[in-house]
């Protein structure tokens, strides 16, 4: 007989070591604070040794728990794969994906169809997030999301890069046909419409066009960037739209870009991958999948 550790309490460290938070494991696993504490208890008395420290009001694993989470959670893959290979070979896989809400409204759900036709035995289960870092807690298989493809900026994870993006100036074709923007200048005449949550956007596009900020200038701002698109399209003013997520409204004549030639450079968008999650077909799939259709034309 193998004299393994207790096993329920393993599957609690992993999810408390991943998480980071006791109260984030219990969530995900439908326990209490005291049930996660008493289950890493009785693996610190199995182990003798101590597996998290309190930090401030946090419970913090060490790092001998850290590098022990990861290959508990690689032989958890491995179980789930053996299961895997053990069970139904038709049985239907859910990939969980979560996304900004731009950014899945506008550029996956319109594409993921063609993932499905693929790939018909996995259901793309699409979750949104209005916030770019925040909620990176589990509860996903991967994590769409804006910013660097340096691994030091996701600790947790495995960033993948698959789509640049570019910000340029957005209208809607009456507002344009009412008030044309013929020259960067133009846009004086306009109601500049911004976003909390792309702070800037019209600073640096004032500043690649080489129009000076004036401080009479009519804006509004709005907290979301999906709102401030609404906007746009509803002829409430102009605003400044990435790209390629946008095209396929500047495609359906929703939106127009006045000023295609003038362009900022922005950080794309990565998958992030949880270290410990299972690596399985569907999301290798997946990922290549997104780098298709990320690719330049």
């Amino acid at each position: 007989m193998r004299r393994l550790p207790p096993l329920n309490a393993l599957r609690v460290f992993e999810v408390a070591a991943r998480t980071g938070s006791y109260a984030d494991a219990g969530a995900q696993l439908g326990l209490t604070h005291g049930a996660v504490s008493r289950q890493i208890a009785a693996l610190e008395d199995w182990l003798g040794q101590r597996l998290f420290v309190r930090t401030g009001r946090r419970m913090t694993a060490t790092p001998a728990a850290r590098v022990f989470a990861a290959e508990v959670s690689l032989s958890f893959d491995r179980m789930v794969a053996a299961a895997e290979a053990c069970g139904r070979p038709a049985v239907r896989h859910i990939l969980r994906v979560s996304a900004p809400t731009t950014f899945a409204m506008r550029w996956l759900i319109p594409r993921v169809e063609a993932f499905r036709t693929r790939q018909p035995d996995v259901e793309v289960a699409i979750t949104t997030t209005t916030t770019l870092r925040d909620e990176l807690r589990g509860g996903f298989d991967v994590a769409i999301r804006r910013g660097s493809a340096e691994p030091s900026a996701w600790p947790q994870y495995q960033p993948v890069p698959f789509l640049g993006e570019a910000d340029t100036v957005i209208v809607s074709p009456a507002l344009a046909a009412r008030h044309p923007l013929r020259e960067p200048g133009d846009i004086i005449h306009h109601v500049l419409l911004g976003s909390e949550t792309r702070p800037g956007d019209w600073a640096d596009w004032l500043e690649r066009a080489g129009v000076p900020h004036r401080a009479e200038q009519r804006r509004q701002v709005y907290d979301h960037f999906f709102v401030t698109l609404q906007a746009v399209a509803d002829g409430l003013g102009i605003g400044v739209g990435p790209f390629p997520v946008l095209e396929g409204d500047r495609d359906s004549g929703r939106i127009l870009t006045p000023f295609p030639d003038i362009v900022v450079p922005r950080t794309g968008y990565v998958a992030l991958i949880p270290f410990d999650a299972h690596k399985s077909p569907a999301l290798t799939n997946f990922l290549g999948w997104l780098i298709e259709e990320g690719a330049p034309d």
